[in-house]
């Protein structure tokens, strides 16, 4: 049986060193079935991968970023579904802002947070408003982590520990570890999830063991290595994410496969308020 695929963790834009674009993105979806992808736009970064803060002028407004993630959401709405990146460091949610938020809130999906690129914790007090935003507009708030202290998984925990009517996702369950950390929190609070991106299949199972399957997303960042991201990598190498469409599909129930794949993101992101 052919099971939908979403992606919920799928990118557009050219900044500090990546260059994504629509076509990559529709011509990888396309050639690998996925029926949905909900993409944030990485000009939204404000540090490089160096931790240090990428001058003003080489960086997009709050604004910029929304109206260019708008434009992908509305030109296919029935592939892709915007999720707005925020940027941390100079929070900037203001009426313009606002108001262009509210008025096309049918295509935005979720909230974005990338404490790597922007050196600034979930749970850090300043980031209120944004979370009132996500409250406004029954929105889920998801998150890289992995890679800095601000980015760890336990700050994110703490954020949806505090906001408990708010969604939550981990994105890589904590980049470049075993992710047993991550996994672990997973188990505590309902209202915070783990994804797939860059997650080898061990790790996931070991996830759905502990925490269930209701709790994990399938997430890739494509198309971060080109527009064959999910076939292979840039040194040519099997993409982790074929394992995930063909050996993984046999690891676990065929309920608990459609979770992962495309229900948990109907029930978390593909229902909400307009």
């Amino acid at each position: 049986m052919k099971h939908m695929i979403v992606d919920t963790h799928a990118h557009i834009g050219r900044m500090i060193g990546f260059n994504m674009t629509e076509e990559q993105l529709l011509y990888s979806m396309e050639k690998y079935g996925i029926d949905f992808s909900l993409v944030s736009n990485i000009e939204a970064a404000e540090c490089a991968h160096n931790g240090m803060t990428i001058p003003r002028i080489l960086q997009k407004s709050q604004l910029r970023v929304l109206k260019s993630t708008l434009d992908i959401a509305r030109r296919n709405p029935d592939k892709i579904g915007a999720v707005i990146w925020i940027k941390l460091m100079k929070l900037d949610l203001n009426e313009e802002f606002l108001r262009v938020f509210d008025e096309n809130r049918e295509l935005i999906y979720g909230i974005k947070l990338h404490p790597f690129h922007s050196r600034t914790a979930p749970d850090d007090s300043k980031l209120t408003p944004v979370y009132e935003l996500a409250r406004k507009y029954s929105l889920p708030v998801v998150s890289h982590t992995g890679g800095c202290e601000e980015a760890r998984s336990v700050h994110l925990y703490n954020a949806a520990k505090k906001n408990p009517d708010i969604n939550f996702v981990m994105v890589h369950m904590d980049l470049g570890t075993d992710h047993m950390e991550a996994v672990d929190l997973l188990c505590r609070l309902p209202n915070l999830y783990g994804d797939t991106t860059w997650v080898d299949t061990a790790a996931t199972l070991e996830a759905v063991r502990r925490a269930g399957s209701e709790k994990i997303l399938f997430g890739t960042d494509n198309p971060i290595d080109g527009r064959d991201t999910l076939l292979h990598n840039k040194t040519g190498d099997r993409s982790l994410y074929q394992e995930y469409f063909n050996e993984f599909r046999g690891q676990v129930s065929e309920e608990d496969y459609a979770n992962i794949m495309y229900k948990n993101a109907q029930r978390i992101f593909l229902r909400r308020s307009k």
